[in-house]
């Protein structure tokens, strides 16, 4: 009985996401999927990580397709493995959810917040497809857990993991370049001065090094990827339009001229004809990366309404569209909006009540997700990895709520 609060957890993670796992069995290989993908298909069949048989590529951020190369290699690229091998991560991310709150509030805190996180209906849906914010939540979780330990025990070893897991944060995701830094200044700013805040530079950096080397060696440069393409693709006069009809940043058109083909485009050449189309990337990564600069640069008025947008976006209670989106009907129009409302709402009681140390970070991991939105594009999918630190603060307001009610008696 010690531990039923663990197989409780561990219930609400995995019987909702075997149901969907089951009912979108047919639509897990083929509807939704993310690049990496491709990548991890192609590194399964012929030892070359990205679209085609030696065509080394960096169009994509690494972190999933390697969590993926294994589940092929071992169990072949089957609905069941995906599901089950990601659904044991979402398991995973919910025991490190309860393990948190049970650090910063208490274990029955922590129990509810795992639950009420886990039980996100987007999430429920979106775990089991082949989607790379099924890791993006796990290091998260990992990364948050870790740096609150690190500040509590004044622990080298432990600011070290933390920055290993910020690193595997960057390599899961381009948008968190920068978060070995605030994770860095959190540290400085709860203990002082000390190795600490260096120590999370040093480790994010080594942790993504052996990825940036390999590109300069087998692509040509120096990056974190090379779908620059996407950038230019959030940042530029048609985004704003498209968006706002509720349409995504894939439909935007090339513009006149642009490099034929992108590695997308040449993977779909090979896949048709068995052409092999031999792509510049580090070119390709030029070119866009130059005009989404240029279109900052020359319309910054543009550009400050589509920072708005992608706030708007971003925190909207509504699942926004976006390349990879899943589920329908009234999970998508009722049940997440009202699940995110009531969820916003205690998480704004919980800023004033949750101790002071758990709210700085989480306030300061959320508001780096808001830059990052601005600088890109605001979406439900970008949001959810971070949900878990709103059901946090939400689990302290309840908490807060019953022990005064309690007192008051």
């Amino acid at each position: 009985m010690r531990r039923a609060h663990l197989w409780l957890i561990a219930a609400a993670a995995i019987a909702p996401r075997l149901v969907v796992l089951v009912r979108e069995r047919d639509d897990i290989l083929t509807a939704f999927t993310d690049k990496s993908d491709d990548f991890a298909q192609t590194f399964v069949e012929h030892g070359t990580f990205g679209f085609i048989p030696g065509e080394p590529s960096a169009y994509t951020q690494p972190l999933y397709g390697f969590f993926l190369v294994p589940v092929y290699w071992i169990f072949d690229r089957t609905w069941w493995a995906v599901g089950g091998v990601q659904i044991l991560v979402a398991t995973a991310t919910a025991f490190l959810v309860y393990a948190i709150g049970a650090r910063v509030l208490s274990r029955r805190a922590g129990t509810f917040a795992a639950i009420v996180s886990t039980f996100s209906p987007y999430l429920v849906w979106h775990d089991v497809h082949l989607n790379r914010e099924i890791l993006d939540q796990l290091v998260a979780a990992a990364l948050v857990l870790s740096v609150l330990v690190a500040a509590d025990r004044r622990s080298l070893p432990w600011a070290t993991a933390a920055g290993i897991y910020a690193g595997l944060a960057v390599l899961g995701n381009v948008r968190l370049a920068f978060l070995p830094l605030v994770v860095a200044a959190y540290l400085l700013f709860r203990n002082g001065w000390s190795w600490a805040p260096l120590a999370v530079i040093v480790a994010a950096a080594v942790t993504i090094a052996p990825w940036v080397v390999r590109n300069r060696v087998e692509v040509g440069c120096f990056a974190l990827t090379t779908d620059a393409r996407a950038l230019w693709k959030a940042n530029n006069p048609q985004t704003y339009d498209l968006l706002a009809s509720g349409k995504w940043i894939d439909d935007v058109r090339d513009p006149p001229g642009h490099p034929f083909p992108n590695p997308e485009e040449a993977r779909d050449i090979y896949r048709q004809t068995g052409r092999k189309v031999h792509v510049d990337e580090c070119a390709n990564q030029e070119y866009y990366q130059d005009r989404a600069w240029r279109f900052v640069r020359d319309h910054p008025g543009e550009k400050a309404k589509l920072a708005g947008q992608a706030v708007r976006m971003e925190w909207d209670p509504r699942t926004t569209a976006s390349a990879t989106e899943s589920g329908r009907g009234a999970i998508r129009e009722w049940a997440q909006p009202v699940y995110t409302s009531v969820l916003y709402a205690l998480g704004l009681v919980g800023i004033a009540v949750v101790r002071r140390r758990f709210v700085a970070l989480a306030l300061a991991v959320l508001a780096y997700q808001t830059l990052a939105a601005m600088a890109f594009v605001g979406a439900t999918r970008y949001r959810v990895s971070t949900d878990f630190l709103i059901a946090l603060l939400a689990a302290g307001a309840l908490e807060w709520a019953f022990d005064r009610r309690r007192r008051s008696r």
